[in-house]
């Protein structure tokens, strides 16, 4: 069973399978939950995923119930293979389980953040006719989110790029939120990076340039990093977070490195809380180009290299760097990419302050550093009024 207080706004949470769908749904319930309070009402969260996915371990540890239920994923490549219809009969049967959920709980709304188990849930919501806000990360829609933009109460999308995208059906429901960015994320200072990571080589007068490929890094920019390492060094200091599998490879080029160069880098497996502040340090960074990603470079006002995973579903990685390139709010590296290629980038950026501060400028002025507040609101608002005074009468009982 599951328990609610009906002094509390009722809230079914769908979506994950990646942190790109997980985090914003998590950073989104923190920004209501805050919200409500100060209005003197709580928040009732129920998130329903799949119990293998990434959104059964976040759920958990914040503490946020959590319900699994049977979900298949379509590969596009493979659309009438056997895998696909037994996915598709899966879907089917989570359809089922969402709608029991969705009448058990009976929310105030549901937000859906896309991946494959938002499908049945959204569908159940429409079905038993809840509010459904739908959210996309990404300049285009994702497959899933296709799907529930047709039946959604509300649609939010990550960049005004999205709107002409849309049919007029579902541009007439869709409002521009941004893309939530954990709030820890902008609140780094660059003076606890320099003592968290023991610095003291880092030549002060030049630039900082951060590389990324997420938490497992990227073979990909690795190697590019590795290739224009000693030019760069004599331009720049680097913070190289390579990814933990990849960490005893690049080490064995370290010792190769000039002696007065070598103090210039620092050369990591992983980081963890001191990420904020390694991203306030940072004049340029390196990276792929996930949604997550530039939500937080944009939001931040970074200079960046974007080299986007070409493997990402639906290329929405080059969409998401091409969509920054055009704005001037970053570089995107989408045809060659190669060691040549990424230094003719760097080098402007880093030998120009100036450039460098135009880019950064551009980037702060597509960044929404309060998404998760503006969607919070949608989803709010998305409740009928009826619905609401009735909600907020209960609670007015207790």
């Amino acid at each position: 069973m599951i328990d609610h207080s009906d002094s509390s706004f009722r809230l079914l949470v769908t979506g994950g399978g990646t942190g790109g769908h997980t985090y914003p749904a998590l950073t989104t319930v923190h920004a209501l939950r805050t919200r409500l309070a100060a209005a003197g009402r709580g928040l009732d969260v129920v998130w329903v995923g799949t119990a293998s996915g990434l959104e059964a371990r976040v759920a958990a540890e914040a503490g946020i119930a959590f319900v699994g239920i049977a979900a298949g994923k379509i590969d596009r490549g493979q659309m009438f293979s056997l895998g696909n219809v037994r996915n598709l009969a899966r879907a089917g049967r989570g359809v089922g389980q969402a709608r029991s959920i969705v009448a058990e709980f009976a929310p105030d709304a549901v937000l859906a953040t896309g991946g494959y188990v938002a499908v049945p849930v959204g569908l159940a919501a429409a079905l038993r006719r809840r509010p459904l806000v739908v959210h996309e990360q990404t300049t285009r829609l994702g497959l899933a989110n296709r799907v529930l933009a047709r039946v959604a109460t509300r649609v939010a999308v990550s960049s005004e790029a999205t709107l002409s995208l849309l049919p007029q059906a579902i541009r007439a429901t869709t409002v521009v939120t941004g893309n939530p960015v954990r709030p820890e994320v902008l609140a780094g200072r660059p003076e606890r990076a320099v003592a968290a990571l023991g610095l003291r080589g880092f030549a002060a007068h030049l630039p900082v340039v951060y590389v990324t490929g997420g938490a497992q890094g990227a073979r990909q920019i690795n190697a590019l990093v590795r290739d224009v390492l000693p030019w760069l060094l004599t331009q720049a200091n680097v913070i190289h977070q390579c990814g933990p599998a990849h960490l005893a490879e690049l080490q064995q080029h370290v010792p190769g490195l000039p002696a007065e160069l070598a103090g210039r880098y620092h050369l990591t497996g992983f980081l963890g809380v001191e990420l904020p502040d390694v991203l306030a340090l940072a004049d340029v960074v390196i990276s792929r180009s996930g949604a997550g990603t530039c939500a937080e470079l944009t939001a931040l006002g970074r200079a960046a290299i974007l080299v986007p995973l070409a493997s990402s579903a639906g290329g929405e990685q080059a969409h998401n760097a091409r969509h920054l390139h055009q704005a001037g709010a970053a570089v995107a590296l989408l045809d060659e990419v190669s060691p040549a290629c990424l230094r003719q980038a760097l080098e402007p950026l880093i030998s120009d302050p100036g450039r460098r501060g135009e880019m950064a400028a551009r980037a702060r002025a597509l960044g929404r550093p309060d998404a998760a507040d503006r969607l919070a609101e949608v989803v709010l608002s998305s409740v009928p009024p009826r619905r609401r005074s009735t909600a907020a009468a209960n609670g007015d009982r207790q």
